[in-house]
């Protein structure tokens, strides 16, 4: 692993960084800022799928897909910067985030050459936003107990169950589905990765509303919805592999920016603990210490991570990420909160009008829950990374 940047990196850090201030002004300055955890930001909608087309006229969408696939085939480091500069100009929230960073990776690894050819390009022009269909009321950690079911009916499936926490669903063209085609097989088996139309009969999708006053998920109710025969990715029955090919997809390099966008956060508390002098205790200045240090850990893990990483297999050095930046987290909005002592219970204006550190708390709070609890988490490392024994499974005896 090699930390340093090479002057031909440096050199492309200032493009990345010159093209992102001339662009992120004007009619984008709304987006500034905006869009991230927490921050649902509805009402831009319309003006961040341009932004989306934007970064593709510039050449800045899909930049670490091979130049076959649409995009510019960028090495690891180049992306890293790309960003880590994206986040330092306040780049909005990605829309295209799960077509670029998990659907689209997963078609190159699993899915067949009519597949890329067909829904690859829409991604890479912004035009086309993905959801992703995986977790349900009774298999979000326990993905493999997914009920959603998808029966064959001549040239296409008919799919019928229930999915939630499903981000941007309600403006999603497309979702990735998990369903059990074979109720038959072993849990892990059964399982077929469908590509589903959202706009169509069949489909109801109804907003969570949050803590936090925002709706960045959805319920997403199928009754009947149907996708084409040949919309199988990696083959009938062989979902659960595909799946675990997107799961690793998503700890590659959008992690960096999401740790600058941590970076941020936290410097935003420490600016907080030096106005309000809480910065001044003990016991808060050692949280705040331990906070940075574990900062530089995740970064430097990181890195370490995509140095080795395998397209499509998850590495065990990658099963520590979601368990250590969730916690991290969670500690910074439980800090953000302390820091700010008995204003932390107060909202400024009837209309539940919060403040910067109680979104962070209040968003915070859902990091060791969402894309695997860290009790799950800690299980796939046990069992997964250092192949302990599996957790005993409740006795289905008498059921």
């Amino acid at each position: 692993m090699n930390l340093a940047f090479s002057p031909q990196d440096e050199a492309f850090r200032q493009e990345v960084a010159g093209w992102l201030a001339e662009n992120l002004q004007g009619e984008f300055t709304p987006l500034r800022g905006r869009g991230g955890p927490g921050d649902g930001a509805e009402e831009l909608f319309a003006l961040r799928q341009t932004w989306e087309q934007r970064l593709h006229a510039g050449g800045w969408s899909c930049i670490g897909w091979p130049e076959a696939h649409g995009g510019r085939g960028l090495s690891i480091t180049q992306q890293v910067i790309f960003n880590e500069e994206y986040v330092r100009a306040e780049g909005p929230g990605r829309l295209g985030h799960i077509g670029e960073t998990l659907l689209g990776p997963t078609l190159i690894a699993f899915g067949t050459e009519e597949q890329k050819q067909r829904f690859l390009p829409g991604i890479v022009r912004g035009e086309t936003l993905w959801c992703q269909g995986y977790s349900e009321p009774n298999a979000g950690s326990d993905l493999a107990n997914v009920q959603c079911k998808a029966v064959r009916d001549g040239d296409g499936w008919v799919i019928t169950g229930q999915k939630v926490w499903t981000s941007q669903a309600p403006w999603a063209d497309w979702c990735f589905v998990l369903c059990r085609t074979d109720s038959a097989a072993p849990r892990h088996r059964g399982i077929t990765y469908l590509l589903v139309p959202m706009r169509q009969p069949g489909i109801e999708i109804r907003p969570i509303r949050q803590m936090t006053g925002t709706s960045e998920f959805a319920e997403v109710f199928f009754d009947g919805a149907r996708t084409a025969a040949d919309n199988v990715v990696g083959g009938e029955n062989n979902g659960w592999k595909v799946a675990m090919g997107t799961l690793a997809f998503e700890r590659g390099v959008s992690t960096l920016g999401q740790q600058l966008r941590f970076e941020g956060e936290f410097g935003r508390v420490v600016a907080t603990a030096k106005a309000n002098g809480a910065s001044k205790e003990p016991a808060l200045r050692e949280r705040l210490a331990d906070l940075w240090i574990r900062l530089k850990i995740m970064r430097l893990n990181a890195m370490r991570i995509l140095s080795t990483q395998n397209d499509g297999e998850l590495t065990r050095e990658g099963m520590i990420t979601k368990l250590y930046w969730a916690t991290w987290h969670r500690d910074l909005g439980e800090l953000a909160m302390d820091v700010l002592g008995t204003d932390a219970d107060r909202v400024a204006g009837a209309d539940y009008g919060l403040n910067e550190s109680q979104r962070l708390f209040l968003w915070s709070r859902c990091d060791t829950i969402y894309a695997g609890t860290n009790e799950i988490q800690r299980n796939i490392i046990g069992e997964r990374a250092l192949g302990l024994p599996r957790e005993p499974r409740p006795s289905q005896e008498g059921k």
